[in-house]
């Protein structure tokens, strides 16, 4: 029997909404495809909602006709060297340059990034010259036609497997069927989590995951022991944001390449996640690069200059004592994060800071077992969110706060209550009191812990307690 936020999700939302535990049942965790392009698949092959044996058999067909192994990577080589047609569903992903006149279409399976592509698949699916998008692509190959020329692959159709399109306005319409515990429930289980076995403190964690994806220009750290889930969202959630996981991470990357003349992951994706951070190298230029990009907006590599709207989020490894509090609670939480990540005027910059440490491991109970919105559906849906700017009014209009002059302090509240009211109430139809508790409080909570640390890391940060006050 469905619970009550499921039957409502049915009833307002139909086809965008589905059961989240099937992907798991369907076995597309054994593929290195996102959660979202899984749901896809799956949705075109259950019957009336539900996965049978029949329809089972049809996804393995349809993966291992379209989704081969790497380690086939020569083979399909080989067959489009034989002058035969092949399908993949890949991320496919466009580069244009300027110098040659060229547009460059990256197939990730293939390793080649050389592609060619007509002007017209590139129209209709311009996520391609952004974050990429997954799809099948049907492929053939143009043998060279004159010693001086090359061979080259060629994409002849594409069929994307992710929504082009949503109805924002039916989305934020629909809001006011449910209850504020139902629409959390909703959220939790959009993302792909089982909101049977959080407390309302750890969902409001996970949700803050999220406000990067809908708030424009969100800075957040979080902290948490190994095998807490604190990259799954990033990773499966969304095609607007982009992990990086440890090792080297040059300037070039991050920001611009100055060689091949193309933007970097911050001018591509809503976020960028820096996943695994104690294991980062230093890097002066990235260091002053992404100080001065917190800040700002604004990035510059040689006569290069920018701006970006994307999110920065990093995610580190904390040690816990037997309270399964942050080891270095007193002496700071941050002393596990790479040197020089802990520069103060670094610090400072960070919106807040994400107590992963208050999170359970994962187990199998961990992921949602009800319906959900799609996560390709929902991903859209905060996309299209970000350029909202009357959420950012309304939250100025009634956020009201003591001892918080230091403009930071202020502007990260701001950015981060306004996440929150896109995402519990995307209508705006709130009381005081609920944008104080769901909004506002926990945008306080976040910001609090990073004058904290600032604090202890150097006394000329005052100790301040930000808090919340009533309207005059």
């Amino acid at each position: 029997m469905l619970e009550q936020f499921e039957q409502k999700a049915l009833d307002n939302y139909g086809e965008v909404v589905i059961n989240k535990n099937l992907v798991h049942q369907a076995g597309f965790t054994a593929r290195s495809i996102p959660t979202y392009v899984g749901e896809w698949i799956l949705f075109n092959f259950l019957e009336e909602g539900i996965l049978t044996d029949d329809s089972r058999k049809k996804i393995a067909d349809f993966i291992n006709k379209f989704l081969p192994q790497k380690a086939q990577k020569e083979q399909i080589k080989n067959q489009l060297l034989n002058m035969e047609s092949v399908k993949l569903l890949d991320d496919y992903s466009v580069s244009v340059n300027l110098k040659t006149g060229n547009r460059n279409l990256r197939i990730p399976f293939l390793d080649i990034n050389d592609a060619m592509i007509s002007p017209q698949i590139v129209e209709d699916n311009d996520l391609m010259l952004a974050s990429g998008v997954w799809g099948v692509g049907e492929l053939f190959y143009a043998p060279p036609d004159s010693e001086n020329n090359r061979g080259s692959v060629i994409l002849r159709s594409f069929k994307p497997f992710q929504i082009n399109a949503v109805d924002l306005d039916y989305f934020i319409e629909c809001r006011e069927q449910f209850t504020f515990d139902e629409w959390i429930n909703l959220i939790i289980s959009s993302m792909g989590f089982n909101p049977g076995i959080y407390t309302l403190e750890q969902k409001m964690i996970l949700i803050t995951r999220i406000v990067p994806f809908v708030e424009p220009r969100v800075n957040l750290i979080e902290l948490a022991p190994k095998g807490t889930g604190k990259s799954y969202v990033y990773d499966n959630f969304s095609r607007y944001a982009r992990v990086v996981r440890g090792g080297k991470v040059s300037p070039a990357v991050m920001f611009f390449h100055q060689t091949k003349n193309t933007p970097g992951l911050i001018a591509k994706y809503d976020a960028v996640v820096l996943d695994e951070i104690q294991s980062i190298q230093a890097d002066p230029e990235l260091a002053a690069g992404l100080k001065t990009y917190l800040e700002s907006g604004k990035f510059s590599r040689g006569n290069t200059e920018a701006t970006s709207e994307a999110g920065f989020v990093m995610l580190g490894n904390v040690a816990l004592d037997e309270n399964r509090n942050p080891l270095y609670l007193e002496e700071g939480i941050l002393k596990e994060i790479p040197n020089f990540l802990q520069e103060t005027a670094f610090i400072d910059r960070l919106h807040g800071i994400i107590p992963g440490w208050q999170m359970p491991r994962v187990s199998n109970d961990t992921p949602s077992k009800t319906l959900g919105f799609k996560g390709d559906f929902f991903s859209e849906i905060l996309h299209n969110l970000r350029g909202k700017v009357d959420y950012s009014d309304f939250v100025s209009g009634y956020m009201h706060l003591t001892n918080c002059k230091d403009l930071r302090d202020y502007k990260a509240i701001q950015r981060l209550a306004t996440g929150f009211l896109k995402i519990i109430f995307p209508d705006m139809k709130v009381s005081n009191e609920d944008f104080i508790a769901h909004c506002l409080k926990p945008a306080v909570e976040l910001r609090q812990r990073v004058r904290d640390e600032l604090h202890k890391m150097d006394p000329e940060y005052k100790k301040i307690k930000i808090e919340i006050s009533k309207a005059d």
